[in-house]
């Protein structure tokens, strides 16, 4: 018969403090956590060239972007087409990318928007 000694009954840490692994309640994000301008980026530039290949915009609820997004890609769509009658296809990829980034950034900058579904 073996005895244990000096191993708790229950798991290692308070319920909810920093070590047991638990984040429940916790308001910051994981450290590991996508920031919503990176992801807002990726979602416009992916968008911006599927609608400058095809042409037309669709709606925002079949990209599954935010009203705000949807503007943001507009944006970055208008004048992904000014630069490419301009020069090329390519010079229009390169706004979407730097134009992209720079609005969702801006967007973001104060972490967010209200947090209504369509901001």
């Amino acid at each position: 018969m073996a005895l244990l000694t000096g191993v708790p009954a229950t798991g290692c840490g308070k319920s909810g403090s920093p070590d047991s692994g638990s984040r429940a309640g916790s308001a910051s994000p994981s450290p590991s956590a996508t920031p919503p301008e990176e992801i807002c980026t990726r979602l416009v530039a992916y968008w911006s060239r599927r609608t400058l290949t095809g042409d037309t915009y669709g709606d925002y609820q079949s990209t599954g972007l935010s009203d705000g997004q949807y503007e943001i890609l507009r944006e970055v769509v208008d004048a992904a087409r000014e630069e490419r009658k301009r020069a090329g296809r390519k010079a229009a990829e390169r706004v979407i990318d730097t134009r992209a980034g720079a609005l969702c950034e801006k967007r973001y900058r104060d972490g967010g928007p209200t947090g209504a579904p369509w901001g």
